[in-house]
């Protein structure tokens, strides 16, 4: 009657799950609302931010730079006078203010050094930090080749043949909405099953499951298959119909093989859950919890920065997290089309930390579980 028992207390999760309107919000949400959020707004990004160029100059070479300036990276330059600068800059309108000052190709041409003047909007952080070096290598760039075409005796240069591989036209929706997918999937899937334990607890329903011919293990079993249902579904949803639909992301590797992966995932991020579970007197403890254990799981996992330009020994640390070769398998298949061959030791790392957490969270379940009631 094991495998009985733990399929009917798994459904009475999944009606519990469904009883709680705000949980149900909550994963609708993430996987919709949230990953098209994340996948347009990109704030980390320069995206369409507004120029302002003075032009005293009035020149081939002014005109040429400020043609240089287009969406996306920028929206299209606005042309005014020396006395309008500052107060559009104090009324927030504008995030640079470009001035070419008078005379500045006659000085280029004689090999003077002109100051071009690039006023930044600080406040929009950004921006500004990203936003001044684009535009510093646009001027270069721009003047240089200007230049060639006045000399004749120009030092020849190097062309860069310039190939972009599994994104062509560097979309950062491509990439941002796949990995608040996978960051979405790890969240949902701890918050899920811990919630659920303190459920019980809150509810005084622990009593009955005490009273009832069950194990600890079919119990813990059941709320981790339950849970984990929930976000494989939502997950798997989220990547047809807003990922591949709505946004019209292209997913390059077998979707099959990466709910795969998923599913080895939320084996053991629903074992950690119900760990915390167990560590936890109530929600507020659980979101305190939370904060300490997901918050450096998803910015050290390589979701956010690459490990490589992590420390070593946090790069090194982080490989006992599950996120991170679940990071590392998601990106390979659904970005590369990465087969089996390429992440099985994704998996097989997975599938050893899976159980190793749900061994730890069945002792600490065991040893916890007549405290609850």
């Amino acid at each position: 009657m094991r495998a009985a028992n733990i399929l009917h207390l798994g459904v009475k999760e999944l009606r519990s799950l469904l009883r709680d309107p705000i949980m149900v919000v909550l994963i609708v949400y993430s996987f919709t609302f949230a990953i098209y959020t994340a996948a347009t707004a990109a704030p980390e990004t320069l995206h369409k931010a507004p120029i302002a160029i003075v032009d005293e100059d009035r020149s081939q070479l002014s005109t040429r730079i400020a043609d240089a300036f287009f969406p996306p990276l920028f929206m299209p330059p606005v042309l005014i006078s020396q006395t309008e600068m500052d107060a559009r800059m104090d009324a927030g309108l504008d995030t640079f203010a470009l001035n070419i000052p008078p005379g500045f190709q006659r000085d280029v041409l004689a090999g003077r050094s002109p100051v071009i003047q690039l006023n930044v909007d600080a406040t929009r952080m950004s921006q500004a930090f990203s936003g001044s070096g684009y535009i510093q290598a646009m001027l270069s760039s721009e003047v240089s080749a200007f230049l060639q075409g006045y000399r004749s005796n120009t030092t020849p240069t190097v062309d860069l043949a310039l190939r972009v591989r599994f994104n062509p036209q560097l979309n950062k929706s491509w990439f941002s909405a796949v990995m608040e997918v996978i960051n979405n999937i790890t969240i949902l899937s701890i918050v899920l099953t811990g919630a659920a334990l303190i459920r019980e607890r809150e509810h005084g329903t622990v009593e009955h499951l005490l009273v009832m011919p069950v194990t600890p293990f079919e119990i813990m079993t059941s709320k981790v298959w339950a849970m984990a249902l929930v976000v494989l579904a939502a997950s798997a949803c989220s990547l047809a119909i807003v990922v591949q639909g709505v946004l019209s992301v292209p997913i390059e590797g077998s979707i099959v093989l990466f709910l795969v992966g998923t599913a080895l995932h939320l084996f053991a991020t629903t074992s950690l859950g119900i760990f915390l579970g167990t560590i936890a007197r109530s929600m507020p403890q659980l979101g305190l919890l939370l904060m300490l254990v997901l918050l450096p799981m998803e910015i050290l996992s390589g979701s956010m920065t690459p490990r490589e330009s992590m420390p070593e020994f946090i790069g090194v640390a982080m490989l006992a997290a599950p996120n991170t070769h679940f990071v590392m398998l998601a990106q390979a298949i659904l970005y590369r089309g990465a087969g089996f061959a390429v992440v099985w030791p994704q998996f097989v790392s997975l599938a050893l930390i899976g159980t190793a957490l749900f061994a730890l969270s069945l002792v600490r379940f065991r040893k916890t579980i007549g405290t609850m009631a």
